[in-house]
């Protein structure tokens, strides 16, 4: 397709900006031996004091408390201290052969007391009390077992928490402890998730102290029918079973039920939510009142969703909204209630993109507080007492992230942040201070505090200043309308030693897929890409239709056919880059890893002779293969939609593949896209005589790290290298 196809073609170039910053005046060649995740913000790091003047931070080791005040950050206890008094005594309790721990449960390591000066501290699997002024502490319980998930009640006199299967609760002042639920095994899990829920619900915990500390609400989790996926350990002479309770498309999921125990102990209530199989419960969050708890109860392939509130002493529930969809339904975050808890913020994409609103407990919607073609990223907090929410979207871009508030009834919506790129915001409790975490691709992350009218009080921290040694190479954030008017949004890095007339090989970072959003103006580090324009590269990334970020119409663009959307955009991004006159058309590479592993082996083998050398990473080859929540909402169920689920496999379509020189990477026991994806890609390949190249890794994770992520990087740049130039 030639330059005339495209039109408002939007480039905003960086060199000028990196040329006269003093920032990067060193030069020092970005090379894989470089590569490390950029230092993250300390937003989502923060805890916040009750009293909201001061806050804890666990860093390089160390327990700090900052004070706003004064603007000084006090060393408090070193955490090493801590695990040296964890240390276990004896072995610890063999609860399962293998942890398959997802990556997505979010434990609170570090919770204040509401006395805002001590800190419960979770180490090495025991609980400590610390000091946050002197730094001295107490245990509050040490054993041989691993206490897991600990949340401090709301009073501040108990702390609950798991042990195995099941959960206890600890009274703070006595340090007795009370078995709360008593049948927990390696089937029936009690305030544990299973592996697919905090996976693709993004439910980080499965257990929830009511407002008057009286009562725990819990999550039961029957796996029992769940398939076990075989996965083995061959590190050793003796391959060794370590089984995995995945459940795949089709497959039956965890029977899920919600119920309510007294912290004295005693009998369950259990909620009437309808069937513990058939449905999925997404949140769950108390009332005020402590005697109501509410639920999102969503149908399997989650198109229906039902927000109810049940009586914590009948088990009566009742619906307050419903929702429906015609592709699926995205689940938010937790309703949030507000005041005497009549009415609550609810987050929802019914318009089309999602916003807020204010709903009473009657199922009346009072106000709307957001609305226009953008989207509400995240609710950062709810200043009550001025009549302020506090959240972030895209409003000013679809790929920055600014800090906004609005009043409760909709008014007086005001923009705080100024600076361009992305922002990450946590919110005082008392609505009166912020941290912003801000970085662009032109600027490195830095963390400021200001009070709630966007006024700065202090940066806590500047820009890494390492970044100044190295010879970053600019990020251009590259838009252009596609043939029919929609607007795909890349990032572009030119090579090192850049020259106008020149044609220079390209590599296309891909991924594609929903619920992810990677072309944002913010900070990326020393990368792989960095890395790849160091050594001669035109490095190309773009979202397709079927990503994060851009509305709900823009996503479900790929609803039950995954693969063909997501390649022709890709397809015209290619086109695009190659009408700029300086890639050669005939060098053009491929990465990706998980669903960009899928997208760039269903490119190589659905649009043959477009790319000449791919890897693919952690690829699903087959969505039959994949998890039944992530799966189902995309595809539907197997049954219902088998020749979508046969034309998207790129095993399917192997013989297809053409001359493109492939190499394959999968850890063999990856725990969310399992090696037998590439197997069977394996299989096919051979089965259709199509040469390719595959290196395994040995690790439990879906990526790879330690000293194998070296050496991955390394084969990556060889391989590019040799079919490329």
């Amino acid at each position: 397709m030639s330059a005339s196809s495209y039109s408002r073609v939007s480039v905003t170039s960086l060199a000028l900006v990196w040329a006269v910053s003093p920032l990067f005046a060193q030069k020092k060649p970005i090379t894989i031996d470089d590569i490390a995740p950029p230092p993250g913000g300390v937003s989502g790091a923060i805890r916040w004091a009750p009293a909201g003047d001061r806050f804890a931070i666990s860093e390089t080791g160390m327990l700090s408390v900052y004070t706003l005040k004064t603007g000084i950050k006090r060393d408090s206890i070193a955490l090493g201290k801590l695990d040296s008094a964890a240390a276990k005594s004896g072995p610890a309790e063999a609860l399962e052969t293998t942890d398959w721990t997802n990556r997505r449960v979010r434990q609170r390591e570090i919770q204040w007391f509401p006395d805002n000066r001590h800190l419960l501290v979770l180490s090495a699997g025991d609980l400590f009390i610390v000091d946050g002024e002197t730094g001295s502490f107490e245990t509050l319980i040490h054993t041989a077992a691993t206490e897991q998930d600990p949340k401090l009640s709301p009073d501040g006199k108990y702390v609950s928490f798991r042990r195995g299967h099941d959960i206890y609760a600890v009274e703070v002042k006595s340090k007795n402890e009370t078995r709360l639920t008593h049948d927990g095994n390696d089937t029936l899990l009690n305030g544990e998730l299973d592996w697919v829920y905090p996976e693709e619900l993004n439910l980080s915990t499965a257990h929830w102290w009511s407002p008057d500390s009286r009562y725990v609400a819990y999550l039961q989790f029957d796996v029992s029918r769940e398939p076990i996926f075989p996965q083995v350990s061959l590190l050793n002479a003796r391959g060794i079973l370590e089984p995995e309770r995945y459940p795949k498309a089709g497959d039956p999921n965890a029977g899920v039920r919600l119920g309510v125990v007294p912290v004295g102990g005693g009998a369950t209530k259990w909620m009437d939510l309808g069937s513990a199989f058939d449905n999925l419960l997404a949140r769950v969050v108390w009332a005020p009142n402590s005697r109501e708890v509410m639920a999102e109860r969503l149908n399997r392939v989650q198109n229906k969703l039902d927000l109810l509130l049940a009586n914590i002493h009948t088990g009566a529930a009742r619906v307050v909204l419903h929702e429906e969809d015609k592709y699926w339904i995205n689940v938010g975050s937790e309703p949030q209630f507000l005041g005497a808890g009549d009415t609550f913020l609810w987050t929802s994409e019914r318009s089309g993109f999602r916003h807020i609103y204010v709903f009473g407990t009657d199922g009346k919607q009072r106000a709307q507080l957001t609305s226009g073609d953008w989207e509400v990223d995240k609710i950062a907090g709810v200043n009550e007492k001025a009549g302020r929410v506090y959240y972030t979207s895209t409003e000013a871009s679809p790929i920055e992230r600014q800090l906004y508030s609005v009043g409760l009834d909709g008014s007086g919506k005001q923009r705080l942040t100024t600076a361009a790129g992305t922002h990450a915001v946590s919110l005082s409790p008392d609505g009166a201070t912020y941290m912003d975490d801000s970085s662009s691709v032109a600027s490195p992350s830095r963390s400021v505090l200001y009070s709630s009218d966007g006024k700065e009080i202090a940066v806590y921290r500047e820009a890494n200043p390492k970044a100044a040694n190295y010879d970053f190479h600019p990020v251009e954030n590259v838009s252009f309308k596609a043939a029919d008017g929609t607007v795909l949004y890349t990032h572009l890095i030119k090579p090192a030693g850049f020259k106008p007339g020149q044609k220079y090989p390209a590599i296309v970072d891909v991924y594609g897929g929903p619920d992810i959003q990677r072309v944002t103006d913010s900070w990326a580090g020393v990368n792989l890409d960095q890395a790849l324009a160091q050594e001669g590269f035109v490095v190309w990334q773009m979202d397709n239709r079927g990503s994060a970020g851009r509305g709900h119409a823009f996503e479900s663009k790929i609803y039950r056919n995954m693969g063909a959307q997501e390649l022709s955009d890709q397809k015209e991004g290619i086109a695009y880059l190659i009408s700029q006159g300086f890639v050669d058309p005939q060098r053009i590479g491929m990465t990706g890893w998980s669903y960009g592993g899928y997208m760039t082996l269903y490119t190589v083998t659905h649009a043959p002779g477009l790319i000449r050398a791919a890897v693919a990473g952690a690829p699903v080859t087959n969505w039959l293969n994949y998890d039944s929540i992530y799966t189902e909402r995309y595809m539907g169920l197997p049954e219902e939609n088998a020749a979508a689920y046969k034309s998207s496999s790129p095993t399917e379509a192997a013989a297809g593949m053409g001359e493109t020189k492939l190499l394959i990477m999968h850890n063999i026991e990856d725990d969310n896209v399992h090696f037998q994806n590439s197997v069977q890609m394996a299989s096919a390949l051979e089965n259709a005589g199509k040469l390719f190249y595959m290196v395994v890794y040995p690790e439990k994770t879906h990526g790879v790290t330690g000293l194998p992520h070296r050496q991955m990087l390394d084969q990556m740049v060889k391989f590019f290298e040799e079919n490329l130039k």
